[in-house]
């Protein structure tokens, strides 16, 4: 029997009481090099490489004897002829910017602000964003219901930080450079003043959204409105000419949930003192920049050359095939997927990891049992909801019908729009309708995984399922260090500062009683204060935002304490064979350090530091075992140590 650990990037003169990361990793952090179409590299991204070859060998075949002029009828033909047409690079650049011109010519003819509005609505139908960001999901109030949530919008840059803060200057003058060229490309005049137009709005329309850090949060995000409050709310933003051009009932919005109202009310504002030409403007740039990808060589370049360059740090753009396969997998990725999994997932690994599932949950009711800091009667509610999780593993039970899609052979902005359409009304549908628990998020060639608080689920797509996560010929210490830890992360989101919000059943709910939410808040604010005083060897100088990390941390936190508590419970008192000169456990926490192999380019580590919810690899690595009590004892690590940390700083929480 294997190990499922690769000593061979064992960096033997690091300590792993130093530093586990480079312990395990060392020798691939010296000698790889980040791909140049790309602003970062790792595990994730090999296991990523591996799909899209398999993809890109599914699309082949499916498209073997189907020419871009036929008729697309079956999800084979309909993957043919879209992925030929963007790979057809001959016919998109004769078109130039042609394309681009109908939809322009629209802009054009916008003659008040109800038009104004009631196109972008029209414009949200082809995948245009708009000033704001409509989406369907669960009730928080009532999970068994969909509703409609609006979130703030009309950004270019990343974030909201990026209007204002003076590290990101550069950028902002970058970014507004780039928008003059992408308008002179797209033969709009005075491009200057048509770049200093579209930034003075996006300015102003950035000052009104909330930082990430309160975004995050479901409580301040739950915002039920009925649509004579929502109007109100909004002022001078009419959302009946919004449904009007996107082309579905006034009543769709009677309810909604409006995730940032001071938001809405600001940028009821902003549009009513705006002068028309700015917002036509607004408008014009984000549908060149929407089209981009699909424009010619010279948009794609542009395009790329900002936020591919200047924003990430990647030299050089991804081949055109992988884009393609990119771009087929957005809109017919279940029709993918299902060949995908036929291929390369096993039935024994379903059965395999449904055994890991049940290994976890047993670990997480032992550990809320014995919690010293949580009172009884918040413990029963915290196992009756660990007892509602739905694991879903690999695969949906069911598939996406893409009967409806009309794919048209050499028409790929057409293609792409009727796409988004598609999608949106398939989403609308939902509304008023009974909620689907079987749809998935994630299409079964993802790797990643992901916990949904308003289905109280776990998912864990094909993909991810193999080394080094998941290695079902292995002995299963590398296995809970790996995939182990990644299921009791996604559990754990079901008990972190915002999942521990929601119920089983998925309804925003306090079911703490309030000793112990302050105790838990107490402890999250310890792990906050932790990662804040973290930086990554990718950027070094800049701290981790422990705030906007929480959540994650608690995951991986949680994920890793119970995996390792898993494997206990999962030897039944019998010795774990010494493998590749390593304990049991000691495995457990190398398959953990594995699979966070990774590096990424300093201008990609800066943005991931200021908008991502997730630590930075190396640091999700050491920052997490130095609270897990498991590797004090595993690698004898002592005062001494740079992984120390002492008994007294250290959190506990699941």
């Amino acid at each position: 029997m294997r190990s499922g650990i690769d000593i061979s990037q064992f960096d033997q003169t690091t300590r792993p009481q130093d530093d586990l990361f480079r312990h395990v990793n060392g020798k691939w952090l010296d000698t790889a090099e980040i791909p140049a179409d790309r602003s970062r590299d790792g595990e994730f991204r090999r296991l990523h490489d591996q799909a899209e070859l398999d993809i890109k060998a599914i699309i082949e075949e499916l498209s073997d004897g189907v020419t871009p002029s036929d008729t697309a009828a079956t999800d084979a033909e309909k993957i043919a002829v879209l992925y030929a047409d963007f790979m057809d690079t001959d016919a998109i650049n004769a078109r130039g910017a042609t394309p681009l011109e109908p939809l322009l010519a629209q802009i054009d003819e916008v003659n008040s602000l109800d038009e104004f509005v009631e196109l972008l609505g029209s414009f949200a139908r082809f995948g245009i964003s708009g000033l704001t960001y409509p989406w369907v999901d669960t009730d928080s109030d009532d999970a068994t219901k969909y509703t409609i949530n609006l979130s703030q919008g009309g950004l270019s840059l990343p974030d909201e930080m990026y209007y204002r803060q003076d590290e990101f200057a550069e950028i902002r003058a970058a970014y507004l450079a780039h928008v003059e060229r992408m308008a002179e490309l797209a033969g709009v005049s005075d491009a200057k003043s048509f770049a200093e137009s579209v930034m003075d709005l996006e300015t102003k329309l950035a000052s009104k959204h909330w930082e990430n850090t309160e975004t995050r949060d479901a409580t301040k995000t739950h915002n039920p409105t009925k649509r004579t409050d929502l109007d109100i709310l909004s002022g001078s933003y009419q959302w009946s000419q919004w449904l009007k051009g996107a082309g579905v009932s006034d009543e769709t919005f009677s309810d909604v949930n409006v995730r940032q109202p001071s938001f809405i009310e600001g940028l009821g504002e902003i549009i009513g003192e705006a002068d028309l030409d700015q917002l036509q403007n607004w408008l014009r740039w984000h549908t060149i920049h929407a089209m981009a990808p699909y424009l010619s060589d010279e948009f794609v370049a542009e395009n790329f050359a900002f936020y591919g360059t200047t924003l990430t740090g990647t030299p050089e753009i991804r081949e055109r095939w992988k884009r393609g396969v990119g771009l087929v997998e957005g809109v017919l990725g279940e029709a993918l997927g299902r060949v995908y999994v036929e291929r390369h997932f096993p039935a024994s690994s379903k059965e395999h990891m449904e055994r890991l599932v049940a290994a976890i949950i047993r670990a997480f009711q032992d550990h809320i049992d014995e919690l010293e800091w949580m009172s009884d009667e918040t413990k029963v509610r915290a196992l009756e909801k660990l007892a509602t999780f739905n694991p879903k593993i690999g695969y949906p039970n069911k598939w996406r019908d893409y009967s409806a899609l009309e794919i048209v052979p050499g028409d790929l902005i057409g293609n792409i729009s009727r796409a988004n359409a598609f999608e949106m009304d398939r989403e609308l549908a939902k509304l008023g309708g009974p909620v689907d628990r079987d749809e998935w998020f994630m299409l079964p060639q993802t790797v990643n995984a992901y916990y949904n608080p308003g289905m109280n689920e776990i998912v864990f797509p094909a993909a991810i399922l193999q080394p080094p996560f998941f290695d079902p010929e292995a002995e299963d210490a590398v296995n809970f260090g790996g995939i182990g830890a990644v299921i009791a992360h996604e559990i754990s989101h079901g008990f972190d500062d915002q999942g521990s919000k929601y119920d089983g059943i998925g309804n925003l709910n306090n079911w703490w009683t309030d000793a112990d939410r302050e105790e838990f808040d107490a402890r999250a604010g310890k792990l906050i204060n932790q990662f804040n005083g973290y930086e990554t060897i990718d950027a070094p100088g800049t701290k981790v935002n422990g705030e906007l990390t929480v959540g994650e941390n608690i995951g991986d936190l949680g994920g890793l304490t119970l995996a390792a508590h898993a494997y206990e419970l999962w030897l039944d008192g019998a010795e774990s064979p010494e493998l590749d000169g390593l304990t049991g456990m000691q495995r457990v926490l190398c398959g953990w350090a594995q699979v966070w192999r990774g590096k990424a380019r300093e201008q990609e580590a800066l943005r991931l530091l200021a908008i991502d919810p997730h630590s930075p690899m190396d640091v999700r690595c050491n920052a997490t075992v130095r609270n897990v009590p498991q590797f004090y004892s595993a690698f004898n690590v002592e005062s001494d140590d740079e992984l120390w940390l002492d008994p007294n700083d250290r959190v506990a929480i699941w």
